[in-house]
């Protein structure tokens, strides 16, 4: 079980890196014309900071684990993208995007899965 948090952990990381480096690196206009129309909904700064909130927590669910500095932050990352993931599924569910609603519904229960196995039977 530990190797599978690990991948999924893993996996995980570089999904939200690549996903917060995309909302930071781009303008929000961009990000909207290649199929991110929820960032309607928000300011340019609200989806930076979603950029960078995801990108953060992806280095917190592998860097405090590989180092062994302050392991417990490895489960309390899981745990913020998890309720991202939430706020996430809940965003496109009342914009009526469903198919785009199921890959975050998919993260936010990966997410889960790491947060559960962190700070349950297979701590750090």
């Amino acid at each position: 079980m530990n190797i599978a948090l690990w991948v999924v952990a893993a996996l995980l990381t570089l999904a939200f890196l690549g996903a917060g480096a995309m909302k930071i690196g781009r303008p929000k206009e961009e990000l909207a014309k290649s199929g991110l129309a929820w960032t309607e909904d928000f300011s340019a700064g609200q989806v930076k900071a979603i950029g960078a909130v995801e990108a953060l927590g992806a280095l917190g669910l592998v860097l405090p684990g590989v180092t062994g500095i302050a392991p417990i932050l490895v489960p309390i990352a899981a745990t913020g993208l998890a309720v991202a993931m939430a706020g996430a599924v809940l965003v496109h569910v009342r914009r009526k995007e469903l198919p785009q609603a199921v890959p975050a519904a998919v993260l936010l229960v990966l997410a889960a899965f790491v947060a559960w196995g962190r700070f349950g039977p297979y701590p750090l």
